[in-house]
Formats: C-alpha cells, sequence, structure tokens
C-alpha cells in the first residue's frame, strides 16, 4: 500500500487490557501509539476507533438484564472516550500530535465530532481518535469504524485484531486453517467469515470501502501493514 493514503484504524478496546486484569495496560497503550506515529512518520494520515470492551461491553451486559441495553451501551460510549484520550495523551507523548473527538458531547474533556473538523485535523498530520461510537445505541464501533471511514473519505479500515488475517477457520483452534490474501466483500458474506458485524460489513460493501485485517502485536505492527511488510487479508469491491 503506498504512502500518503487515509487509513482508519479500527482498534480493540480488549487489546488494552493488562496481564493482571486491569483494564488499561500501559506497555500496550504506548505500543500502539508509537506504531501509529511510525505511519503518520511514513505519510498517512491516519484516524482512529477504538472500542471499550477492556472497560465494558454494551451488548453483554443489556442482555444480562440488570441494566436496559440502550443505558449500558451509553456506558459502553462513556468507555470509548476513556480509552480514546488514554491514547491521544500517548500519542502526543510519542510526538504525534493528536486530537479526540467523541460523537457524545463532552466539551469540557474533548471535541465533539463534526466531519470538517475532523478532516482539517487529518489535513494538518494530526491523528484524529475518534470517541462515542456512532453516539446512538444498538449500533458496534465496527460500525462506527466503517461510517466514519466512509464521512472522512478514508481509503481504507484496518481492522488490527489477535491474528495476521482472515483464516478459512480460527487458527487457534484448527491447525489446518489457512489464510486468506485478498477476499471481496460478497465473498466474505457468503462464508460468514465475520470479518466485522453485519450492520458495519454491510455499510463497507455498499459503499466498496475496502478492509484490512491484520495483527497488531509485535512493534510497528500496523505500520508494517500498512506498507505491505507484514501479512494481512485485504477485502476488497
Amino acid at each position: 500500500m503506498a504512502a500518503s493514503q487515509r487509513i482508519l484504524v479500527k482498534l480493540s478496546g480488549e487489546a488494552l487490557i493488562a496481564p493482571d486484569g486491569y483494564w488499561l495496560n500501559p506497555q500496550t497503550l504506548s505500543g500502539l501509539a508509537a506504531d501509529l506515529a511510525g505511519a503518520v512518520s511514513q505519510g498517512f494520515e491516519i484516524a482512529v476507533v477504538i472500542g471499550g470492551g477492556n472497560v465494558i461491553r454494551g451488548a453483554k451486559v443489556g442482555a444480562a438484564g440488570w441494566i436496559d441495553r440502550a443505558t449500558a451501551d451509553a456506558m459502553g460510549m462513556l468507555a470509548t472516550v476513556m480509552n480514546s484520550i488514554a491514547l491521544e495523551s500517548a500519542l502526543e507523548a510519542a510526538g504525534a500530535p493528536a486530537r479526540t473527538l467523541s460523537a457524545v458531547a463532552m466539551p469540557s474533556i474533548c471535541e465533539t465530532y463534526a466531519r470538517q473538523p475532523a478532516l482539517h485535523h487529518m489535513r494538518k498530520g494530526r491523528v484524529v481518535v475518534l470517541g462515542g461510537g456512532t453516539g446512538n445505541p444498538f449500533f458496534t464501533t465496527d460500525t462506527a469504524a466503517v461510517l466514519r471511514a466512509i464521512e472522512l473519505k478514508c481509503d481504507a479500515v484496518l481492522k488490527a485484531t489477535q491474528v495476521d488475517g482472515v483464516y478459512t477457520a480460527d487458527p487457534k483452534k484448527d491447525p489446518s486453517a489457512t489464510r486468506y490474501d485478498t477476499l471481496t466483500h460478497d465473498e466474505a458474506i457468503a462464508r460468514d467469515l465475520k470479518v466485522m458485524d453485519t450492520a458495519a460489513f454491510a455499510l463497507a460493501r455498499e459503499n466498496r470501502l475496502p478492509i484490512i485485517v491484520g495483527s497488531a502485536h509485535g512493534d510497528g505492527a500496523i505500520t508494517a501493514i500498512l506498507t505491505g511488510v507484514a501479512n494481512a487479508t485485504r477485502v476488497l469491491p
């Protein structure tokens, strides 16, 4: 993938959990920040959507029945803002200017998301960290990532996961599983490969948005995927 492209990176909140179970691992956070700063130095314009599953998963809490789903999802949106401002701070420490913009207005903490200010920050070379999901319950951060990528005219979404691409089966459970180098949106849906949740993937297909799936583990992993050095699966229109 050539430099000077605009990429939305989707990170998992669960990836930030410390080995002792604490919700935030400083080493993981600083490593991700350094990796994203490296991508910026390679000429990429970067936006980030990070989940809140290290703090709370709204769907899971809502399904348990003791808090209604809309309230649980609101709690999840707040968790993504916590992760976002933590990542913004780590990015600044890594030498990459960053701004958090939240779909849920909280002006004393960060900017409220709007498309034009986000585009302005990206053109200025700042990493834009997008918190608060879509600002609505019942939508995942996968869907928020695809939505923001389309709004911000990103060239692709990079979904950083635990493995280096999309496989025919779970490679941790099936040693015979093989990795796809490329897929079409239609193939990924027909084979039920769970690249993203259904709403997110349908939106990506409708707007012909490429999705790159690769591993976020290791120093410089995200930059290596974007520059074509590391393995990844590309889901293309």
